[in-house]
């Protein structure tokens, strides 16, 4: 792949949120509504167990897969009626073998491989689900949406599954009523990391079993050696001796490879806030505090600030990101409100708070679940809003349903429109604490305040590990 240049980059991050009308992929997939719908795999193991098991319930054909593990192919092979679909543990073969049959594909590879298939697929005119966070990056995020623009008839969606449930849209009925006033503030909490971060490389390798192809696994990033489970020495805690480096699940917390607790959750956990206020890019983002620094790993906690403009009538807006623990090991979490002291009642181990200028919501949970309003006494007092939107038939099923024609391609609502500028601001967090200061944006998402910084939002790929193909 050539490098992006900064007019390509400039050019796609111009297009972000625009309703294109012009233009149609390569290729064009005319599938009739009876017709089962062709669909392939880059991972079919762990997390992407869920997407071949909707795929299979849904009647779809698997055509090919993907799986660096060779270990985790009967997650397609040993399927009723899809033991003839072609493996590979490069996903790169997916797309020249088989791109002329595919007409859906599910990414749910570690997070630094996922934006080189997704951009492949929509710019071969492939339907395309990606995990969440949808891309390792803040550019490759903003490239994404821009094919999306420019590609007007693929469908996409990214797997922040909560997006299709009741909840954020319970929330938007209670501010759109008046519920809270005009909002001031959002405070977002997890429980994660729950795998080791904030610690230095392990000097030590392993051999690389025979059954993963490493090669493939490192993908975009530099190549590394491979390790197993972490030993003793060193940094680590004694907890985490024994328990995985890399494959199959710790890579979220290495930098080269995941997106630590900020892309792990905060697709979810922030979901509503994107949902209610359609904010564009963030005005500014900073880490408030650390728990160290950036360096192999994330940092073993943090707080990050971002501020959004005014839009639309509405003022602008304030969010905090709280993940891991302080130093002392105590969770970093926002105070107890008082809105939750009169009832006798503590904030759940993750959520939100929802801030107005006159009230409080409070959201369990990662998922947007249960917004209520606090104390007890004003959500009593206020009863049940109005139902303004319209209910999801569920995740899978609208994506499925816009795949097929059955309904427009918007109607599969966590497409890259919505979620590329997302994810931009999501990992826009994560950059403000590389860059260990705060960040300004102009509106198109582009940092101001220091140019050099944006070199940090992109990462060149290892050769021959970019897009086969990319229509920005």
């Amino acid at each position: 792949m050539s490098k992006i240049t900064r007019r390509q980059f400039v050019k796609g991050s111009a297009a972000l949120g625009a309703a294109c009308t012009i233009g149609f992929p390569k290729l064009l997939r005319a599938q009739g509504l009876n017709e089962k719908l062709q669909v392939g795999f880059i991972a079919v193991g762990g997390r992407a167990g869920a997407h071949t098991g909707a795929s299979h319930g849904a009647g779809l054909q698997c055509v090919a897969f993907a799986e660096v593990d060779r270990t985790r192919w009967g997650g397609v092979l040993e399927k009723e009626g899809w033991g003839q679909a072609a493996g590979y543990t490069d996903w790169r073969k997916v797309f020249e073998k088989h791109g002329k049959e595919l007409d859906v594909v599910f990414v749910a590879t570690p997070d630094h491989s996922h934006f080189a298939p997704s951009m492949t697929a929509v710019s071969m005119g492939i339907h395309c689900y990606t995990e969440k966070p949808l891309t390792w990056s803040v550019r490759e995020a903003q490239l994404l949406a821009a094919a999306y623009a420019k590609n007007p008839k693929v469908v996409t969606q990214m797997g922040n599954q909560g997006h299709a449930g009741n909840g954020w849209r319970l929330a938007y009925e209670y501010v759109k009523a008046g519920a809270v006033g005009e909002i001031k503030e959002f405070h977002t909490w997890t429980n994660r990391p729950v795998w080791p971060q904030g610690y230095d490389r392990p000097n030590y390798a392993d051999p690389i079993p025979q059954n993963l192809d490493w090669d493939a696994w490192i993908g975009p990033a530099l190549m590394r050696s491979y390790i197993a489970k972490y030993r003793p020495g060193g940094d680590i805690e004694e907890r985490h001796i024994g328990k995985s480096i890399y494959h199959s699940f710790s890579w979220r917390g290495i930098v080269d490879f995941g997106s630590g607790a900020l892309g792990d959750m905060a697709c979810h956990t922030t979901d509503g806030i994107y949902a209610i206020m359609e904010p564009g890019y963030a005005a500014a983002a900073e880490p408030i505090t650390m728990n160290g620094t950036v360096g192999d790993q994330w940092p073993k906690g943090m707080i990050v600030k971002s501020t959004y403009r005014a839009k639309g009538g509405r003022p602008g807006f304030t969010t905090y990101w709280y993940e891991g623990n302080d130093e002392n090991g105590k969770p970093f979490m926002p105070e107890n409100p008082e809105e939750l002291k009169v009832d006798g009642r503590k904030l759940p181990r993750t959520g939100n708070l929802v801030v107005g200028t006159t009230g409080t919501m409070l959201v369990n949970g990662d998922y947007w679940d249960s917004p209520q309003l606090i104390p007890m006494a004003r959500r009593r007092e206020f009863g049940k809003p109005e139902t303004l939107l319209e209910r999801s038939p569920g995740h899978h099923k609208e994506f499925f349903m816009a795949c097929k024609g059955e309904k427009p391609r918007e109607f599969s609502q966590s497409n890259y429109g919505y979620s590329g500028p997302m994810t931009a601001n999501i990992q826009l967090g994560n950059l403000c604490a590389r860059a260990e200061k705060k960040l300004k944006l102009n509106k198109a998402g582009e940092i101001t305040s220091d140019p050099k910084i944006n070199d940090l939002a992109w990462r060149e790929p290892r050769e021959g590990w970019g897009p086969l193909e990319m229509n920005v």
